[in-house]
């Protein structure tokens, strides 16, 4: 079985990093500048306050803050994804209800959990969804992210898309991506409107192959995956593969080495941001590998290491 569903949401949703000054208060002149530079780089949309924006470095008022600024300085030239994750089905729902209410297109949340070892058990999992759906009217998104410490079966989350309303999209970036995107697509059917991957597009061209519709991606280089997802949905796999072989080496960096700061690192480098920092106590990118990033990404072009210029 496949999806036929049409998707409300499809293509590249990059994740926007946090931009904070030297002292580690937000700096929202660089969050603005970001957004129009992620939206001018050829993004269908974006994602805030996931973990690649540090998420769990930022106050709940903060939060807040962040999300009004966004949506208000978006003003729907794209969608925009509000991650609402906490471990607390109350809490998920207010902070769901908030960002619906400012304009948020869709929420991503993870299943919930508490440092290495707070787990709950699959009914309380299935409830806390079917809770946070009866409490918003846009779609839900559950990451299925190995930083959760919860195994997600593909049995488990096709029950849920048929059952709960809003659950109809998933960012699948366990192991084995590409087998488990088949395996949810197979099972859930049309229940399945968005099958998307994540993890920076390290595993993008076998997702896509297995069905994927949508990538949450690093927010440095939309420019240059967008154009491998077109390709690919147009049919032209050849095309698909050659630009994928070209930016793999500046995907595979920020995946493999420069983790969440890469974006960000990219974004100074090139004007678009005041201070690429991380909030202490997460430490700044070791210089010889934000070295090999910008190396990397001049031979590439990307806009980012121009929009500012």
């Amino acid at each position: 079985m496949t999806t036929t569903r049409t998707p409300r949401l499809r293509g590249i949703f990059p994740v926007a990093p946090t931009t904070f000054k030297e002292t580690g208060e937000l700096d929202l002149e660089s969050q603005k500048r970001c957004i129009d530079f992620m939206i001018d780089s050829g993004v269908d949309g974006i994602c805030i306050l996931a973990n690649f924006s540090e998420q769990f470095l930022i106050a709940d008022d903060e939060r807040e803050l962040l999300t009004r600024t966004v949506l208000e300085h978006v003003a729907g030239r794209v969608p925009v994804i509000v991650t609402t994750t906490h471990t607390s089905t109350k809490v998920c729902a207010e902070r769901s209800q908030r960002a619906q209410a400012m304009g948020a297109a869709m929420l991503m949340v993870m299943p919930p959990y508490h440092g290495a070892t707070f787990r709950v058990g699959a009914n309380q999992i299935y409830e806390f969804f079917a809770r946070l759906s009866d409490a918003v009217d846009i779609p839900i998104m559950i990451q299925d992210a190995p930083a959760s410490g919860t195994v997600l079966s593909a049995p488990f989350l096709a029950r849920m898309a048929k059952e709960i309303e809003q659950v109809s999209y998933f960012k699948i970036e366990t192991p084995g991506a590409a087998s488990k995107l088949r395996e949810l697509i197979r099972l859930g059917g049309d229940a399945i409107e968005g099958p998307w991957d994540g993890e920076e597009a390290i595993t993008l061209l076998a997702d896509l192959d297995a069905g994927a519709t949508g990538s949450m991606t690093g927010g440095g280089f939309a420019d240059g995956i967008r154009p491998i997802i077109e390709a690919h949905r147009a049919g032209d796999r050849d095309k698909a593969f050659a630009l994928y072989q070209r930016w793999l080496p500046l995907i595979n960096h920020e995946n493999r080495q420069a983790g969440f700061l890469a974006a960000k690192a990219l974004m100074k480098e090139g004007g678009v941001i005041a201070c690429d920092a991380p909030r202490h106590p997460w430490p700044p990118l070791h210089p010889a590998v934000r070295e090999g990033l910008i190396d990397i990404a001049r031979r590439l072009d990307p806009l980012v290491l121009r929009w500012g210029r």
